[in-house]
């Protein structure tokens, strides 16, 4: 792929944006090449991944459910909460707008939200990424996800601590919860439970 310049995208981030989401933005993509460095994968990929996974974030949920119901084809469960719409109609954004034609950088977009089953590498770290950055997430979040990585199978460590995290919170605010959510906790529990 030929990359847009970051200057140009982190301008139109920073004029489309509110500044908190902003920030996240930029911090997505820091931390995003980081984890892709420590891991072994494209850090330029994933700087480009994590600068645009919320591109779509602040557009009125009216354009965003009109492009999904026009031109995406989304799961029911990711229908039933507002505010993860942004991650298809993200992906959609930065193929349409930013002509983005890496398969890689658009599945991790859209999928930064609430992933799917047998998630890639480069998608766990663009997730992983938009939870632990540390711009605007708070920190006992952080330090509730980050040392996971140091484990064996780091990513997946990782990866089910956010999903822990989130099933609690969701729980918590009584917030219906995504099907495909509880059949990645389970995928990842049974990949390293214990016998």
């Amino acid at each position: 792929m030929d990359y847009i310049s970051k200057t140009k995208i982190a301008e139109w981030l920073k004029n489309n944006l509110d500044s908190e989401r902003y920030e996240h933005s930029i911090g997505v993509a820091e931390t995003a090449e980081k984890l892709a460095e420590r891991f072994n994968l494209d850090k330029e990929k994933a700087y480009f991944a994590g600068l645009l996974h919320d591109c779509a974030k602040c557009l009125p949920k009216d354009e965003q459910i009109n492009i999904i119901k026009n031109f995406l084809d989304v799961e029911e469960c990711e229908m039933i909460n507002p505010k993860i719409f942004h991650a298809p109609v993200g992906a959609y954004y930065a193929e349409n707008r930013f002509g983005v034609n890496d398969e890689e950088i658009l599945s991790a977009i859209r999928w930064h939200t609430i992933g799917k089953l047998s998630m890639s590498d480069f998608e766990k770290i663009i997730f992983i990424a938009d939870k632990i950055e540390p711009r605007t997430r708070p920190q006992s979040y952080i330090d509730f996800i980050k040392p996971e990585l140091d484990k064996p199978n780091g990513l997946d460590m990782a990866l089910l601590a956010c999903y822990k995290g989130t099933i609690k919170s969701l729980v918590d605010r009584n917030l219906k919860i995504c099907v495909s959510t509880i059949e990645i906790y389970n995928e990842l529990l049974s990949k390293y439970e214990r016998n």
